[in-house]
C-alpha cells in the first residue's frame, strides 16, 4: 500500500494530514471492540426471536457501518461554515420528523420516537442531537460576537422547541442528556454562573415534575431508590452479568447474558462484561474518556468560537450518552434506554453517532488552503 506523503495533494491526503488522528486512533478502536462485543451479545438476544439467525443482529449493524463510515469521511471534508449549514438543515428536517411522529406515529410502550419506512425504523431524535448542537452553538457564537444581537435567546428557544419535542415523545432521558450538553456549551461560549446555576434550577425542578407527574418515571426513580422491585428487573440482571465475568471474563461459568433483556442494545456494556471481564471495561470506559477529553482539548485551542462551542457540544453528547449508558448497566443512574455509542446495535443511533463524529473532523481539522475567513471562522 502506497504510504500518504506530505507532498500528496490528493483530497485523501490532505484529508489524513489535517485531521486530528489521535481521536481518530481511538474511535477505530472503538468501533472494533464494538462489534467484538456485539458478536458475543446478538446470539442471545437473536434466540429470543422466531426465525432469526445467530448472528442476525451483528450482520445487521455491519450493513449499517459501510454508510456510517461513508458519512464520517464525507463529512470530515466540510468546512465549518458547511458543517454548520448542513447541522441546522439536519436539526430542522429531525424536528419536522418529531413533530410528523408525535401528530401521525404509532405509539409503542407509551411512547411516540420511531418513524417506520417499511421494515426499517428511523428515530428522528437521534439526527436532532448533533443538528441542535451546531444551530446553537451558532447562536451562542453570534451572540458572542455582536452583543446586540440576541444569540442566547435564540439559542434558548431552540432548546425550548427540542426539549418541548423530547417531553411529549415523552423522552427524559434524552431530554437529560441535551439538557447537560446545553450546559456544557453555554459554558464554553462564555456566559455566566448564574445562567448555569438557573438552567440547573429549572433542570431540577423539571425532573421534579415529571416523577410527580409521570407514573413512568416515578417507577424507575422509585426502582433506581428501592432495588429488587419489578421495575428493575433489566438491572438487577445486568448487575449479575457484569459480576459472573470476573477480572478476564467468564470463562467455563454460565452465562448469564440470555436472561439479560436487551443485551445487544441497552445494556450491552454488560455482556462486555461478562464475557471480557473487567479488564475490558476498563478500557471501554477510558476509552470514552480520552475520545471527549481529546475533541474537547482541540476545540479548547480553535479561533472560531462557534467551532469551539459546537466542537465541544458534540464531545459531551458522546461522553454523557456513554456515561448514561455506562451508568444504568452500574445501577449509578436510574434505568433509561439509551445506546453505547458505536458498541450498541441500532442503525439510526449508529447513523447518528457517525454525524455527530463526522460534524467533530470538519469542525477541529486545520483548514489549509482556505483563505476565505468566514470558511474557517463562520
Amino acid at each position: 500500500m502506497k504510504r500518504l506523503s506530505r507532498l500528496d495533494n490528493s483530497p485523501f491526503a490532505r484529508l489524513w494530514w489535517s485531521i486530528d488522528r489521535p481521536t481518530l486512533a481511538i474511535l477505530s478502536l472503538i468501533m472494533v471492540i464494538g462489534g467484538v462485543v456485539l458478536m458475543a451479545a446478538g446470539p442471545s438476544a437473536a434466540a429470543r426471536i422466531r426465525n432469526v439467525s445467530e448472528f442476525h443482529f451483528p450482520m445487521r449493524q455491519l450493513i449499517f457501518l459501510g454508510p456510517t463510515i461513508l458519512l464520517m469521511t464525507a463529512l470530515a471534508f466540510l468546512t465549518p461554515l458547511q458543517a454548520r449549514r448542513l447541522g441546522v438543515f439536519v436539526f430542522a428536517g429531525a424536528v419536522f420528523l418529531m413533530i410528523f411522529v408525535l401528530i401521525f406515529g404509532g405509539e409503542v410502550n407509551g411512547a411516540k420516537r420511531w418513524l417506520y419506512i417499511g421494515s426499517l425504523s428511523l428515530q428522528p431524535s437521534e439526527f436532532a442531537k448533533p443538528g441542535f448542537v451546531i444551530a446553537a452553538a451558532w447562536m451562542m457564537a453570534e451572540g458572542a460576537r455582536d452583543p446586540k444581537f440576541p444569540g442566547g435567546a435564540v439559542a434558548i428557544g431552540l432548546y425550548a422547541i427540542f426539549a418541548g419535542l423530547l417531553l411529549a415523545q415523552p423522552d427524559f432521558g434524552q431530554w437529560v442528556l441535551m439538557t447537560a450538553v446545553w450546559a456544557v456549551m453555554f459554558f464554553v461560549a462564555g456566559w455566566s454562573w448564574l445562567w448555569i446555576a438557573l438552567l440547573g434550577v429549572v433542570g431540577a425542578s423539571a425532573l421534579t415534575a415529571g416523577y410527580f407527574l409521570s407514573a413512568h418515571v416515578a417507577a424507575r426513580v422509585d426502582g433506581f431508590l428501592k432495588p429488587g422491585a419489578n421495575e428493575t428487573y433489566q438491572v438487577d440482571r445486568a448487575m449479575e452479568t457484569i459480576a459472573n465475568g470476573g477480572l478476564f471474563g467468564r470463562g467455563d461459568a454460565t452465562p448469564i447474558k440470555t436472561a439479560l433483556p436487551d443485551a445487544h442494545t441497552d445494556f450491552i456494556f454488560a455482556v462486555a462484561a461478562e464475557e471480557f471481564g473487567f479488564v475490558l471495561t476498563l478500557l471501554i470506559i477510558l476509552l470514552f474518556a480520552f475520545f471527549t477529553a481529546r475533541v474537547m482539548t482541540v476545540a479548547a485551542g480553535l479561533k472560531s468560537v462557534f467551532a469551539q462551542c459546537a466542537a465541544t457540544g458534540l464531545a459531551a453528547l458522546i461522553g454523557f450518552q456513554s456515561i448514561i449508558n455506562i451508568g444504568v448497566s452500574l445501577r449509578a443512574l436510574p434505568a433509561k434506554g439509551m445506546t453505547l455509542p458505536f458498541i450498541s446495535y441500532g442503525g439510526s443511533s449508529l447513523l447518528a453517532t457517525g454525524l455527530t463524529v463526522g460534524l467533530i473532523f470538519a469542525l477541529t481539522r486545520t483548514h489549509h488552503g482556505v483563505y476565505r475567513r468566514k470558511d474557517i471562522m463562520p
